[in-house]
């Protein structure tokens, strides 16, 4: 047997390999795919519940108008809390009016905040916050347990607390929605029921 020979077999023998090792690391990284549960928004309150009767206060927008807040409605209600200091705030303003564009025919948001009205009022002029009602309280912040911002408060058109959670991304904002659409506390709720379902322990891709 000539070298020649000798390096095609060691040429072919390399190459079946190769594919058996790509192979195995594929099945590995679909296993892993399977296993790590979608990023959603992490709930951090202590105050309230998913699926609980949400507050109700009657608050005044910057602009003089009277917002139900947690009441009934024709349209589910997102308050979303905010601040003009928050730099991830400033980051989400334009997936909150995507979202609140392509969401419009079931939701209403409103933007809430404390502090000074005038700091308020250049920040909507800043930000092209004008169609939003936009509520200045602290006590609607304190009513609705936020200690980190920003943070979305989903109410169904009950008044029921439909989901919520600290939102950092679009994709957080829009795991809001999915959770209340498929009747769950959260994403990683729904997830990890699945996998209880699939026999698969799923973990968090994404805790914030």
């Amino acid at each position: 047997m000539d070298w020649l020979a000798v390096s095609n077999i060691a040429l072919w023998i390399g190459f079946i390999a190769m594919v058996l090792v790509n192979l195995a690391l594929a099945r590995q990284i679909g296993v892993l795919y399977e296993r790590v549960a979608p990023a959603g928004a992490l709930m951090m309150n202590q105050k309230l519940a998913v699926g609980a009767q949400a507050p109700g206060l009657s608050v005044t927008t910057l602009e003089g108008a009277v917002e139900e807040v947690g009441k009934p409605g024709d349209k589910s209600q997102l308050l979303f809390f905010l601040s003009p200091d928050c730099p991830v705030c400033n980051e989400l303003t334009p997936a909150l009016k995507s979202a609140a564009r392509a969401e419009s025919d079931w939701l209403r948001v409103v933007l809430a905040s404390d502090g000074d009205d005038q700091d308020h009022r250049r920040y909507i002029e800043r930000k092209g916050l004008q169609q939003f009602p936009y509520v200045v309280s602290e006590l609607l912040g304190k009513t609705y347990g936020v200690s980190k911002l920003p943070y979305a408060v989903l109410i169904d058109e009950q008044g029921m607390i439909a989901s919520m959670g600290i939102i950092n991304s679009r994709e957080h904002l829009d795991s809001l929605f999915e959770a209340k659409e498929r009747k769950v506390a959260s994403i990683q709720d729904y997830m990890s029921r699945r996998g209880e379902a699939k026999g698969v322990q799923y973990v968090e891709a994404d805790k914030a």
